[in-house]
């Protein structure tokens, strides 16, 4: 029995709430048919990539007296992509909800994510092993992968496989890509009448699988609240030695919503919102210049400290960044044998600069040669920079150190500039779930079961209503189809799950750009130090910022 801390041993007896329905009724619901649906945008060519999925309705629960018992589930699950808080949650949710369909049932735990569904390796997951792991984090009471199931011959494996051993339903717990494959599989069983269902279940941390059915992804809220901890203790550092600028990339690729969020529970002097930047065309010097601004100002009020907090995806917005990195990445492709055998870095970046454009050449010569060397040195799987190891943060640090330089000498800034940088990203995926994240996963989890009880694929979970007490949230589920439009990548029109980007005319935003001038040269520093999971439900259960102020 491995050694546990005595907040494991506490959070092990916490008993998530459910949703009214199930908290009612158990499973005893029916499934109520709703709405049709369409998908969000490209309805003809989504509909023709999945012709037995596409317009399936809104689906809710009713209370169904006198049902007779089912006969019991062989349920699958998988764990697919990064790492969310609340994740084994959603397991357990999905285990309780098999149970209480009939006794006999069984749940089997693909290891390392997809790959285990192609390659058969699982775990039946019973009910000890689910007493190990409730309302703790990470996902590796089964693990997790990046392997991704969209030809015709992994989903003939995955339909043979889990004939093989009786399994009447797979549950994929992912992101936006994740369940664009959820889809694509349960299309296939469709189609070639399998009998297999197919539900999934909204995870990132990123916050960018959502839409008004699906009103938040779990594992955000813990996530931004152990982001905004160390924000806060990181503001308390610098109001207490009042010489630094911390500059803080937080994850967050494709959308801002985490530093969006982080921004609304700590008022931080600068918070970059990659969208915005995007919108206005924001170039890197402007940024540069907006974030020395508020320096300056700072320090005419002896004020030589703050907070600049950035998106890690920040580079792929600006205009002449996006440029530059999509000719280096098709140059680097065009002559990567002739590059690999060049063997110091300083001729790399001479032979790349000397094959750029005369509009992106100025742009990458003027970067750090930091930066010139990750651009062109670390790429992924498919010969892309990888955004993610770009040091932005350090980035801003040195072009805003030479711009103050530049205006000292002027005469127009008189004050002490000192940076320390910091990247939080590994630090949230794993937390132990909120309160919040502990009960939503739960109850996402035993929708999901209820789903497939129902006889349902082609569905995610949901559960609705999350800014109000856990006795009013509604479950339910949506067609994947309902969240599709059609995406360029790799030459082919391909069908994707919609990315949820920062909304500049939404109230979290707008909330956010109200204050922003104020938090910029006041130290309005807010610190909302740990989760808190015992105590007054105003403490232990709130909701993130984005959510009160999305949903009211």
């Amino acid at each position: 029995m491995p050694t546990i801390s005595n907040l494991q041993k506490a959070r092990a007896a916490y008993r998530p709430k459910l949703p009214a329905i199930f908290a009612a009724n158990g499973i005893a619901v029916a499934a109520v048919d709703g709405a049709k649906t369409e998908s969000i945008a490209d309805q003809a060519a989504i509909r023709g990539f999945f012709p037995n999925t596409y317009g399936l309705p809104l689906i809710s629960f009713a209370h169904a007296a006198g049902r007779s018992a089912s006969k019991p589930l062989k349920v699958g699950v998988i764990l697919s992509g990064g790492q969310a808080p609340g994740g084994h949650n959603v397991i357990a949710g999905l285990y309780d909800g098999i149970q209480a369909v009939n006794t006999g049932g069984e749940l089997f735990g693909f290891l390392g994510g997809p790959s285990g569904l192609v390659d058969d390796k699982f775990k039946i997951i019973n009910g000890a092993t689910m007493d190990e792991y409730r309302n703790t984090g990470g996902f590796d009471i089964i693990g997790s992968g990046r392997t991704k199931l969209e030809t015709a011959e992994q989903f003939a494996t995955v339909a043979s496989n889990c004939k093989a051993h009786g399994i009447n339903a797979l549950v994929v717990v992912g992101g936006d890509d994740s369940n664009t494959n959820a889809c694509a599989l349960a299309e296939h069983m469709l189609q070639q009448k399998t009998g297999i269902q197919v539900i999934g279940c909204p995870k990132t941390i990123d916050g960018d699988l959502k839409n008004e059915q699906i009103e938040t992804s779990f594992g955000f809220d813990t996530a931004t609240k152990v982001y905004s901890e160390v924000i806060g203790n990181i503001m308390r550092d610098a109001n207490s030695a009042k010489k630094y600028w911390h500059f803080i990339k937080l994850m967050g690729r494709s959308a801002s919503h985490i530093a969006l969020e982080c921004a609304l529970k700590t008022h931080p002097n600068v918070c970059l919102v990659s969208e915005e930047v995007a919108a206005k065309k924001t170039s890197l010097q402007q940024i540069v210049a907006g974030i020395a601004d508020v320096i300056a100002a700072r320090a005419a009020k002896k004020a030589n400290f703050g907070v600049v907090l950035i998106p890690e995806g920040l580079v792929e917005f600006i205009p002449e960044i996006k440029v530059l990195i999509a000719e280096l990445n098709d140059l680097v492709a065009h002559v990567q044998a002739e590059f690999d055998a060049i063997e110091s870095i300083d001729a790399r970046i001479a032979f790349v600069q000397g094959k750029l454009a005369a509009a992106t050449a100025p742009v990458y010569a003027s970067l750090p040669k930091t930066i010139q060397a990750q651009l062109i040195m670390d790429r992924d799987s498919h010969g892309n920079v990888q955004v993610s190891l770009i040091e932005t943060e350090k980035l801003l640090i040195d072009m805003v150190k030479a711009e103050l330089k530049l205006r000292a000498k002027a005469g127009s800034y008189t004050g002490k500039f000192s940076a320390q940088n910091h990247f939080f990203g590994y630090e949230g995926r794993c937390a132990a779930p909120s309160n919040f994240d502990a009960d939503y996963c739960y109850g996402l989890g035993f929708t999901a079961a209820a789903l497939i009880a129902a006889g349902k694929t082609g569905y995610m979970s949901t559960v609705r209503q999350l800014n109000r007490p856990t006795t009013e949230w509604v479950a339910g589920g949506i067609p994947l189809t309902m969240m599709m439009n059609v995406e360029r990548r790799h030459g082919k029109n391909v069908p994707v799950i919609r990315k949820a980007l920062v909304e500049l005319d939404g109230k979290p935003f707008l909330a956010f750009a109200a204050k922003r001038d104020a938090w910029a040269v006041e130290t309005d520093f807010v610190y909302p130090g740990p989760i808190q999971y015992f105590g007054p439900a105003e403490v232990c259960d709130i909701p993130t910022e984005t959510l009160r102020l999305e949903r009211g």
